[in-house]
């Protein structure tokens, strides 16, 4: 088993327990790493299932890939940019940035690559979890989840794919290495991913089929070029640069208005969203029909792009929104009963955030398990703690999740909470820390009371929504609530045992 350094830089022997072990190294896990280290907090590590570390940008290397928030706001507070290349950053960009930020502060010798992990189980009377791991068996006084919610790609059934002979990945598992040039092409689904893809790709297929369930509303990508003297002057003038952060993140902010307070502002969403379409698809009518979402705008996640639909209205591209009845050998059957010859499938159904754990047996308090706990949708004390696993945490947990904003402000709010937990538990020598039942469902209650009124309840079928149709993915207000909820760590709402 590998070991690590007890002190920075100074290889003082093995220690045979980590501090914290932290889960995922995408933007969660890095943030993670560098407030444990601020917080003098060095017996740590992040571990990594895949070869390369860098979370969902690293994974998500689609073709024409890219962030729907700007670049100046998608980036920690504390390790500012000045030279992004565009007011929306593509994923190349943004894994750059997150490559600079390990390296930049010291984590690289601290992420296990290729360590994934396999099982969990808390031990109640040394307070550890013992953990099972792909590279082997380590023990953690603290165990923190920073998985992120879209790690686990959904792959719906699609009857008799096992049967086709072509090439078959999801958005997520994009093989570069297949020529889609002169393909016949069928894509599934039409989420985030699907409508940067499809306008890249689509120019090159033979022939695009685009299977739609439902129409997601689409907005006009305000993207372009950062010129050499903005980044010039974001780079020389600090101010001017906290001052441009600063009035991105309140117009973001102040869409919350429409998604959670006073919903009916989504009508004037929808108004600009359609004549979009109409813009776009002028000669069209049957396809303007069909790429009309009929829900209300935002209970879904919005989507912005300025080349989805003039690619849809290509004669090479067909949106079929009949469905799929079967998979042949060598082509798709839609439900209307049409054989449509196909090379590859390509998925862009997005993530299953309900179990974006996968199989991982996380085993608390009595061997209760985290996926039983889970059912009819996960809970966490601010996201962040869940009743009957002490010393887990977890980094954009349950309702953390925004429709209007930037992660990056949510996940700093997180960890900062987090590493408050880890800080107590240390300085006192405690055994556990864990939130009390009452005082977790005391804060759910009124999360989901909070959540009803806004248009994500709004009556559509969403990734926001378990199969029960509980939201337990989103933050039901501002922002700087949920830092305001998080600034302190609350130790009247946990349980705190007594020293190990």
């Amino acid at each position: 088993m590998e070991t690590m350094a007890s002190g920075e830089g100074v290889d003082n022997g093995p220690v045979p327990v980590l501090e914290v072990a932290v889960i995922g190294s995408g933007f969660s896990g890095l943030c993670m790493g560098i407030k444990l280290r601020e917080a003098g907090i060095s017996n740590f590590a992040i571990l990594e299932k895949d070869a390369v570390f860098g979370g969902t940008w690293r994974v998500n290397h689609y073709p024409g890939a890219a962030c729907d928030v700007p670049s100046h706001l998608y980036s920690f507070s504390f390790a500012q940019n000045a030279d992004w290349s565009r007011k929306f950053p593509a994923q190349a960009e943004l894994l750059r940035y997150t490559e600079h930020i390990a390296r930049h502060y010291g984590l690289i010798e601290r992420i296990r690559l290729g360590t994934a992990l396999l099982a969990a189980d808390y031990d109640a009377a040394s307070g550890c979890w013992q953990l099972t791991t792909s590279g082997g068996q380590l023990t953690a006084r603290n165990l923190v989840i920073a998985t992120g919610a879209l790690s686990r790609p959904a792959m719906p059934t699609v009857p008799g794919l096992e049967n086709f002979r072509g090439k078959v990945f999801h958005s997520a598992h994009w093989d570069h290495d297949y020529d889609l040039r002169g393909k016949r092409v069928a894509v599934i689904g039409t989420g985030a991913s699907a409508i940067q893809f499809v306008p890249v790709i689509a120019g090159q297929v033979a022939q695009l089929d685009l299977y739609q369930r439902t129409a997601p509303w689409v907005l006009p990508r305000p993207d372009r070029a950062i010129t050499a003297v903005e980044r010039w002057l974001l780079r020389r003038v600090k101010p001017l640069q906290a001052l441009y952060r600063g009035l991105t993140y309140v117009r973001y902010e102040a869409r919350l208005l429409a998604f959670a307070k006073w919903p009916w502002l989504m009508r004037a969403v929808e108004w600009h969203a359609r004549r979009h379409i109409a813009r776009q698809i002028p000669h069209d009518a049957a396809l303007r029909a069909k790429v009309t979402p009929t829900y209300r705008a935002g209970c879904k996640r919005l989507l912005l792009s300025s080349d989805y639909y003039p690619a849809l209205a290509r004669s090479n591209v067909a949106v079929i929104t009949d469905g799929i009845a079967e998979v042949r050998a060598g082509s798709v059957v839609g439900r209307d009963g049409r054989e449509r010859p196909v090379d590859a499938i390509i998925y862009g159904t997005g993530f299953d955030v309900e179990h974006a754990l996968g199989p991982v047996a996380v085993r608390g308090r009595d061997g209760v398990l985290l996926s039983e706990a889970a059912r009819g949708g996960l809970e966490a004390y601010k996201g962040a703690a869940i009743a009957g696993f002490p010393n887990l945490y977890m980094i954009i947990g349950p309702n953390t999740g925004l429709g209007h904003n930037s992660m990056i402000y949510m996940i700093e709010a997180n960890v900062r909470y987090v590493v408050q937990a880890l800080a107590l538990r240390r300085a006192r020598g405690l055994r556990a820390v864990e939130v009390r039942a009452d005082a977790s469902r005391r804060y759910n209650d009124q999360l989901q009371r909070r959540l009803r009124g806004t248009v994500w309840s709004s009556g559509c079928k969403s990734w926001y929504l378990t199969s029960g149709g509980r939201n337990s993915t989103l933050w039901p207000g501002f922002t700087f609530e949920y830092r305001r909820i998080t600034r302190q760590f609350d130790s009247a709402a946990y349980r705190l045992d007594g020293a190990a």
